[in-house]
């Protein structure tokens, strides 16, 4: 898929281009690959100027949630991986949007369709202003069941 990468070097937004994510995802397999050899001392500060999320962002975040927590330097190259390549796929994805939709630029409605419909994720506050309907999950036949029971087994105390 050659063409669709060469395609998606004019489209971008705040002068992301897919050249610079082809050069993130290139720096951050050399950065993984030297996490599995042992020889990563480095690798993270190099990084810093191309990586989304760097190891002391990603501890602030895990101190966030727990002061007491210590991520493994293998767990946090891994956790930095993922996102990274969340992030190259959300993007290259909102370009396949944008040239389908023969525009020259990416827009925030690429980004969301993309996460609505992919990982069922909506950002507030960007794009529309428009109220979203809350949807309530399906209840099935056996929840209902197992609710009736649990009620009844309450009215017997």
């Amino acid at each position: 898929m050659a063409s669709p990468s060469q395609n998606n070097a004019t489209l971008g937004t705040a002068g992301t281009t897919n050249p610079s994510i082809t050069t993130n995802s290139s720096n951050t397999k050399a950065s993984s690959g030297n996490a599995a050899s042992g020889t990563s001392s480095g690798a993270g500060s190099s990084d810093g100027a191309t990586q989304l999320l760097t190891k002391p962002r990603l501890q602030e975040l895990v101190r966030e949630i727990d002061p007491t927590e210590q991520l493994d330097e293998e767990v946090e190259e891994l956790l930095l991986q993922i996102a990274d390549d969340f992030v190259e796929n959300t993007v290259n994805a909102a370009c396949l949007l944008a040239k389908h939709r023969k525009v020259p630029k990416v827009e925030v409605r690429d980004v969301q369709l993309h996460l609505e419909r992919n990982w069922n994720m909506w950002i507030p506050g960007f794009g529309t202003d428009e109220l979203r309907p809350y949807k309530r999950a399906t209840v099935t036949e056996a929840h209902k069941q197992r609710l009736a029971l649990i009620r009844k087994a309450i009215k017997k105390y």
